[in-house]
């Protein structure tokens, strides 16, 4: 019950704005384990909302089972134009059928699940996504090493989990279907004070070059084992990279595939200040929402000038936003792979051609 009176509040609220202003809806965790990186959505959306003039109404999402239809009745009773947000796969399942009857576009900011992209292709939901796909860090590493690593002796390396062994994997099969094989592969023993031993075997096999997929802090005592032990290696990891740098901070030079940190970009100047100006750190999700937003914004317009279904203008458009050109292309995901080789620099990653060798 809790939620259905949720819902018809925040219907009520957005109907009784200006009659004018197109409504973006925003799904998001208020309380619960989710609460933080939904006030992030919120923030950023509220923000980039009332510079473009769009209405807002906003839906808790609870991510629990069978309520995502009661969530799209509410989105369609507030005549929403677009729906923002989704941080949970069991939220868009139920909620998608009912939202492509109404030719609702949705943006997921976080889901990468393969299944669910494929199902909505499938059944013409009007899903997005902005997040990366779930083969989009193996794709930037796979381009990477056949780009820079051919002549080298490297080694694979990852540390048992099941996200680290397939995420190698894809990267193994790929590289070998090119010719480039590895010299070198191992699991790992995750969470060790020391890793000598491990780093003295990459030295007697002559590898020069490693890609390691584990946790942050095992790569940092790599590399830290690495350079006491004056073993010269070009270490490589994934996205888990993007984590604080303790208890082991992580040795400058160490190269990670991941995505930039946004607030740096020059297109999110004008938005981090507008955050900034509201007392909201451009962090997590927050810039990301900032930019769905200004999509939303284009997409009402432009809908309205060709007379199409707002689904139909998202694909192939491109729209420029703080975090940069979003174009999705038939698949309904991002044109261009987010993910990019970055540098740590003693205190933060950049990216590689802007990295001090």
């Amino acid at each position: 019950m809790h939620l259905f009176r949720l819902l018809t509040i925040a219907a009520s609220l957005a109907l009784a704005g200006t009659a004018s202003a197109a409504t973006i809806g925003v799904v998001a965790p208020q309380s619960g384990a989710y609460e933080m990186l939904g006030s992030q959505v919120r923030q950023g959306v509220k923000i980039a909302a009332a510079k473009a003039g769009l209405d807002v109404m906003e839906i808790h999402e609870s991510c629990e089972e069978g309520s995502g239809g009661a969530i799209a009745d509410g989105l369609i009773a507030a005549k929403v134009s677009i729906v923002v947000g989704f941080l949970c796969t069991e939220t868009l399942s139920d909620a998608l059928p009912t939202l492509k009857d109404a030719a609702i576009p949705t943006i997921t900011l976080s889901s990468r699940a393969s299944g669910l992209m494929e199902d909505a292709l499938k059944r013409g939901w009007p899903l997005f996504r902005l997040a990366p796909s779930d083969t989009g860090e193996s794709d930037a590493a796979i381009e990477t090493m056949l780009r820079d690593w051919k002549g080298h002796s490297f080694g694979l390396i990852d540390d048992g989990t099941i996200y680290s062994r397939e995420l190698v994997d894809r990267i193994r099969a790929k590289l070998e279907e090119s010719g480039l094989k590895p010299t070198f592969t191992d699991t790992l023993r995750p969470s060790q004070e020391q890793q000598v031993a491990l780093v003295r075997r990459l030295s007697r096999t002559g590898v020069t070059h490693v890609f390691i997929g584990a946790e942050r802090n095992d790569v940092a005592i790599i590399a830290r084992d690495a350079a006491a032990e004056k073993t010269p290696l070009t270490i490589l990891s994934g996205d888990t990279m993007r984590a604080a740098n303790t208890p082991v901070a992580l040795q400058p030079g160490v190269l990670a595939i991941t995505t930039p940190d946004y607030a740096t970009l020059p297109s999110a100047a004008d938005a981090v200040k507008d955050l900034r100006a509201a007392k909201i750190e451009p962090e997590g999700y927050a810039l990301p929402a900032y930019a769905v937003t200004q999509i939303a914004a284009k997409l009402v317009e432009l809908s309205q000038s060709e007379g199409k279904p707002a689904p139909a203008v998202l694909v192939g458009t491109a729209f420029e936003t703080a975090i940069g050109q979003i174009t999705f292309n038939d698949r309904h995901e991002l044109q261009t792979n987010p993910y990019r080789l970055q540098q740590w620099n003693g205190t933060t990653f950049v990216p590689v051609d802007r990295a001090e060798r």
